[in-house]
């Protein structure tokens, strides 16, 4: 495999799991041409995330792609069965689903009950238009954004590996095994021991490993020695289910023996060496205290830890990381997945905006600015699941007053939203409530939904004025901002980035109304494409 060696590259993603890929196609989206770098001569199998929150499936929604995840959905609950035992047969977009059938997640092993949960609580009433797409595992969603990809044109050159890199001020020289590339940026999306990462010196601070875990799908001679669920043990902790053979385990006495830290990757991914059938029985069969027998692999199982780090900068120069690459913890309901897509939906259009020429190479400040905080807090979310999943006796304690609480409507309530991902918020200049949140399901009067109008990943702005006032002003970046007219409701006026956050919103057309917009367009969409369609405001 041959690399592109020239600087007409605009962009080197190095790393083809989800995150790279979702970056890979905002950055086409934007303008840019760029190539994806891969080791893996094939797409990685291995067991990991088997879901996704609702701002991944929100990003899938806003690019066109929840019937393609939608289908997964029924794909797997037609193999598997809805939490009620019955396959989910709605058509696409037909609706969320029945309660018992929406996914929850669970919290250190505590599963969260669809029925203890509030469904009208505000938050998660206002992302409903996704619940049907939630339960997609890793590889498939790999596989539907590879087809994206590949449909934008973007070239993934797989058995290709960094070694060596040097930020020239200008781009990026890249030397990797099958050439030197020659690219203006590079972003590293390849995983908790990034190679970009570590050539580009940037420090990965954090705390070390206190568990083992494994994941497999197995074949089991005898599973009716197993219980069913998370059980504990002074040993760890075993999970059996809920698909046939999924089992998962936890052994808190450090990283595995022989085995030293730096070769395992600290969430979901396949280490240097290979994951047995033996060693996932031994495991198995240490924690449970019975005598089961696995006789067959039936998925490429996992080997983790609880290492918890978070990169020092998340740029350097021309050099950026997103995904595991800039952060990593335990894989407990997913996170890591839906917090790498979330760093590619960020940076992608913002680097695209710098490479386009239309925005200062100080926007990708930002980026690190706003994703920092979201991921110092799912490596605490992680971290307090660790406290509680300890086989110790104050660990128990405090899982029983944890499970108690979970125990309550609002406890669950609570719990949901934060794994959904419904409440996350980035601070961003403005007073209305929807400022900094990833836009709600906004229905039109034509029956369909603002994010159906930003499949082609620019701004989108909701006009409700009665004289269309907001899109006369934004037209002035003709282009760059979308304008869809809809009857007067509130809220008035809503400009969305391509990311899916809300930059401005006004319940009102006044003045204020006008030059907040005016402000926010000017911030974030860069100098006006032509003439302003209206007086200047004074």
């Amino acid at each position: 495999m041959t690399v592109n060696a020239n600087q007409d590259v605009d962009v080197t993603v190095v790393g083809a799991g989800p995150v790279g890929l979702v970056l890979a196609a905002e950055l086409a989206l934007s303008g840019a041409a760029v190539q994806v770098l891969e080791r893996r001569a094939d797409p990685d199998e291995a067991m990991k995330a088997q879901s996704i929150n609702v701002p991944t499936a929100e990003a899938l929604d806003r690019r066109g792609l929840l019937p393609a995840a939608e289908q997964v959905q029924r794909e797997l609950l037609e193999r598997v069965g809805s939490f009620a035992g019955a396959a989910d047969d709605r058509p696409p977009g037909a609706g969320r689903p029945a309660p018992e059938r929406r996914f929850t997640g669970h919290f250190a092993g505590m599963v969260l009950s669809p029925d203890l949960v509030d469904w009208s609580d505000p938050d998660l009433a206002a992302h409903a238009a996704v619940d049907g797409a939630r339960m997609v595992p890793q590889p498939q969603l790999e596989a539907l954004l590879a087809d994206h990809i590949a449909r934008l044109g973007v070239p993934v050159r797989r058995g290709v590996e960094v070694t060596a890199l040097e930020d020239t001020g200008d781009g990026v020289r890249v030397d990797t095994t099958a050439g030197t590339v020659r690219t203006g940026w590079l972003v590293g999306c390849d995983g908790g021991h990034s190679t970009v990462r570590r050539l580009a010196g940037i420090d990965f601070p954090g705390t070390d490993p206190e568990l083992t875990g494994y994941q497999a799908v197995v074949d089991i001679a005898d599973p009716e020695k197993l219980a069913g669920g998370w059980t504990w043990s002074t040993r760890g902790a075993y999970r059996y289910g809920p698909q046939p053979g999924r089992v998962a385990t936890l052994e808190f006495d450090g990283p595995p023996a022989g085995l030293p830290h730096a070769r395992l990757r600290s969430r979901g991914g396949t280490p240097m060496a290979p994951v047995t059938l033996e060693e996932v029985q031994t495991s198995l069969r240490r924690i449970s205290g019975a005598d089961v027998t696995l006789t067959a692999l039936r998925a490429a199982p996992t080997r983790w830890t609880d290492n918890t780090r978070q990169a020092a900068a998340y740029r350097s120069g021309r050099v950026l990381l997103a995904g595991d690459a800039a952060h990593v913890h335990p894989p407990f309901g997913g996170q890591g997945l839906n917090l790498g897509v979330g760093d590619a939906m960020n940076l992608g259009w913002k680097l695209g905006a710098v490479v386009a020429g239309w925005a200062p190479e100080g926007l990708l400040d930002t980026y690190d600015a706003e994703r920092r905080p979201l991921g110092a807090w799912v490596l605490d979310w992680t971290r307090a699941q660790i406290g509680v999943l300890r086989g110790d006796a104050k660990s128990a304690a405090l899982r029983e007053v944890v499970a108690d609480l979970l125990s309550t409507r609002d406890g669950t309530t609570y719990a949901v939203k934060k794994i959904s991902g419904v409440t996350q918020r980035i601070d961003l200049p403005g007073d209305h409530p929807l400022v900094g949140r990833f836009v709600p399901d906004v229905w039109l009067r034509d029956g369909s939904r603002l994010v159906d109008h930003g499949h082609d990943g620019g701004f989108l702005l909701l006009d409700r004025t009665p004289d269309g006032a907001f899109a006369r002003l934004a037209a002035a970046w003709a282009g760059r901002v979308s304008s869809v007219s809809d009857d007067h409701a509130t809220p008035t006026g809503v400009l969305v980035r391509p990311d899916g956050v809300v930059a401005w919103a006004s319940d009102t057309t006044d003045i204020a109304a006008i030059t907040g917009l005016e402000a926010a367009l000017h911030r974030w969409t860069g100098a006006q494409t032509s003439s302003p369609a209206h007086e200047p405001v004074s």
